[in-house]
């Protein structure tokens, strides 16, 4: 694991970015809002900006995330805005053929200059591909790995061989061909924290997203896919998600997560674990019951920029991460001033680590 540590950010791809909350701010899924997050991320220094896909919302008093971007044709366009921070697009194998996803991707490699990142997903809201009769109920967890490698398997042939010919039980490519080849393989990215999906980042993907319920968790699950990895003869970075609330002192900081806090958008917070497989009814009871901590969708720090220097730091080293996807509710305001007081003494830790 390197000293050297990657830092961007999720794009607010759907509306309401990543907070459950009629009191919270409420970006819009629109180019404009999500140009200014990116090229923001581009000035003060960070790696990368990646988008999820979404296909349908939550609902609730918000309509969290019922209106949404296009990904691929976002993240193009924000190649173009930008010049040097990583692109990585999100692609479901479970909707596009491998070889439509191949041309893309060679695609936004060629507009991007090297910069493309493909975030594979495999499906796991239901809803949103029913709607448009893409959801085979039939398929296990198991069974969507098994699909997701083999269409990896299409996707990095074709990027670099002249024909493929491959008969899966998901998809059929005869003497298929994809040229030009990307002349430097896009990077493959993979979110999932189960058996399968640490097997499928340790053989296929340069960065795993991890997610857990503690610091000894998280640590775990990273070492395992670093292992792993490295068993195959490989490298595949960890990361997390982190969302970060910061103020010139700590109780601005706090009253701001109280207050985003006590807008939480119960209905739409039971639609969301609904989608995970929880029973409705049982969703709806842990919603009706849950704290305003709940309204963020993933772990935060509040508080200064030393509070955040400190936290940052700290998990970062505890959980043997390569880097964080960081969250910012207030887009404009909190990434400008997060890479004036805490960005540059994160990379001076780092410069220090690696000396």
């Amino acid at each position: 694991m390197g000293a050297v540590k990657d830092y961007g950010i999720f794009l607010p791809i759907g509306n309401g970015g990543w907070m459950l909350s009629t009191t919270a701010p409420h970006p819009e899924a629109s180019y404009a809002w999500n140009r200014r997050a990116a090229v923001h991320a581009e000035e003060i220094g960070l790696d990368f900006v990646m988008s999820m896909a979404k296909w349908r919302g939550f609902g609730g008093s918000t309509d969290h995330w019922g209106r949404s971007l296009e990904s691929m044709t976002l993240m193009s366009a924000l190649a173009e805005a930008t010049s040097r921070v990583k692109i990585w697009a999100s692609m479901h194998a479970n909707v596009f053929n491998p070889a439509i996803a191949a041309k893309m991707f060679t695609t936004l490699q060629d507009v991007s200059g090297g910069r493309a990142g493909m975030n594979i997903v495999n499906g796991a809201y239901a809803a949103e591909f029913e709607q448009y009769g893409e959801w085979d109920p039939e398929l296990s967890h198991a069974d969507r790995y098994v699909m997701t490698e083999l269409w990896t398997e299409a996707v990095t042939r074709l990027w670099s061989e002249d024909s493929v010919t491959m008969h899966t039980p998901f998809f059929n490519l005869e003497d298929c061909e994809s040229r030009p080849h990307p002349s430097v393989r896009p990077t493959i990215i993979s979110a999932g924290r189960s058996e399968d999906a640490r097997a499928f980042q340790a053989k296929y993907a340069d960065g795993a997203f991890l997610a857990s319920d503690t610091m000894e968790e998280m640590r775990d699950l990273s070492r395992d896919v670093h292992e792993r990895a490295a068993a195959n003869g490989r490298v595949c970075k960890t990361y997390s998600m982190l969302t970060v609330v910061q103020d010139e002192t700590e109780e601005a900081a706090k009253r701001k997560v109280e207050e985003w806090g006590a807008g939480l958008d119960r209905e739409a917070l039971a639609l969301m674990r609904s989608s995970w497989g929880i029973p409705a009814e049982q969703a709806r009871a842990w919603a009706a019951g849950a704290v305003g901590e709940a309204a963020f969708q993933t772990p935060y720090v509040a508080g200064t920029a030393e509070t955040l220097i400190e936290h940052i730091t700290y998990i970062v080293h505890e959980a043997e991460l390569d880097g964080l996807m960081l969250i910012f509710p207030e887009y404009d305001k909190d990434m400008l001033l997060f890479g004036e007081t805490v960005l540059p003494a994160l990379r001076a830790h780092d410069a220090e680590a690696a000396a």
